[in-house]
């Protein structure tokens, strides 16, 4: 095995070998190559953006939910410590149907003293995770550049880069995204529908507190969720119906803030729109497998889902924590880390946690999308039921912090 060093970053051409190499460097693939370091195997994480560019607020004004269990790994790896400052606590969640009476309050004090989750702007993730990246000795971030083609070797898989280089290694990791170049050079199918929806997303400032709570309203259109961030700021993320996005995407910044105030109601005070909004388009799509030979998927190369639940991140964090746990072991023993069954297992580990999110969040968008009003009875009823079940609650919420089912080492809070 020859670290990942090897690499001849200014371009000169020639062959180098290293154990994985992940093509994708957002911010599950370079959070797994920032574990893989951690642990001293020598990695590869290949991006085509600048980092520079990926770094400033305007390359991604998203923010994320990072549940609890998704903490731990960010922690593990050492990305954790420098977000922490700018990290929001979820204290409380609360789901309502269109201004209906019924609803259901989430409380991290009914399970711990441990908040249900944070908010963390997308921007101040991906500068933290390129910090820890230039740490770590193992691992060779190489951006920009771009992949030409992912050959597969019966010992070994060749990444052939646009500017001529090669790299050798035992493992390509697809974490490229919804339109994976490596998913489609492994022959994967993907099960793939839309919603006819946008996500807009804004910060907006308010004259009130937040006090840690998110709040999710149902609507027709689709959910409308307003997270907390730090500060007095919470961020927005409207699903609207596509044809109508351009519409709200034009108005003026009093206008907007009044759409969206006529929405979020008044618990907040005046709303006003901070910086910049943008628009998402809004599928799911799954892959029918997670590996092929010498490939192994994570993220949303695997797997994208409906914001809903807002468990799309924290799902390949599951899936890094998870494969970077097999392949350290692997490593540790001197084994090939490109083991079909290797490979296997982690595809079973991961399979049915992916799958059944996937399904819950896809049938919450049909549930709750809709103004038909024997289901908005159905729905209602629902809502004030699990309220009032307090262990159905507690059940929702450690599945919400990302702390049921067969844990990796990472999310239980143990080292690599």
């Amino acid at each position: 095995m020859v670290a990942a060093q090897s690499v001849d970053a200014d371009g000169d051409g020639g062959e180098h070998r290293c154990d994985v190499v992940i093509v994708g460097g957002g911010l599950a693939g370079l959070t797994l190559g920032c574990a893989l370091g951690t642990a001293g195997v020598p990695t590869v994480c290949i991006d085509r953006d600048p980092p520079q560019i990926q770094a400033k607020d305007s390359y991604d004004i998203r923010t994320t939910a990072i549940s609890f269990g998704s903490k731990r790994v960010l922690n593990g790896v050492g990305i954790w410590p420098l977000v922490d400052a700018a990290a929001q606590p979820i204290l409380d969640i609360r789901v309502a149907d269109k201004g209906a009476a019924l609803f259901v309050h989430y409380d991290h004090r009914d399970i711990g003293d441990e908040p249900l989750g944070w908010i963390v702007e997308n921007a101040v993730l991906r500068r933290a995770a390129l910090r820890r990246a230039g740490t770590l000795p193992a691992l060779t971030h190489l951006a920009p550049v771009t992949v030409a083609e992912v050959v597969a070797g019966a010992n070994a898989m060749t990444v052939r880069l646009a500017d001529g280089r090669r790299i050798l290694s035992r493992l390509v990791v697809g974490a490229d995204g919804r339109n994976s170049m490596v998913r489609h050079h492994a022959d994967i199918p993907v099960l793939h529908w839309g919603y006819g929806q946008s996500a807009i997303v804004c910060t907006v400032g308010h004259d009130r507190p937040h006090r840690g709570l998110a709040i999710e309203h149902f609507l027709p259109t689709g959910p409308f969720a307003v997270l907390p961030m730090t500060g007095d700021r919470s961020s927005i993320v409207w699903s609207e119906q596509v044809d109508d996005v351009p519409v709200y995407l034009s108005m003026d910044d009093d206008a907007f803030s009044a759409e969206l105030q006529r929405r979020a109601g008044n618990h907040l005070g005046a709303l006003r729109v901070l910086g910049p909004r943008g628009a998402f388009p809004l599928s799911i799509q799954l892959a029918t497998r997670a590996i092929g030979q010498r490939i192994a998927l994570v993220g949303e190369a695997a797997h994208a889902i409906h914001p809903v639940a807002g468990q799309g991140l924290n799902m390949g964090l599951r899936d890094v924590a998870a494969l970077a746990e097999i392949l350290t072991d692997q490593h540790r023993l001197g084994l090939d880390l490109g083991d079909a069954d290797q490979l296997a297992h982690f595809q079973r580990w991961r399979r049915f946690d992916n799958l059944l999110l996937s399904t819950v969040c896809d049938g919450l968008v049909r549930l709750f999308s809709n103004d038909v009003a024997p289901i908005r009875l159905v729905r209602n009823l629902g809502l004030g039921m699990v309220n009032r079940l307090p262990p159905a609650k507690r059940f929702f919420m450690r599945h919400a912090m990302g702390l049921v089912g067969d844990l990796p080492r990472l999310i239980r809070g143990d080292a690599l």
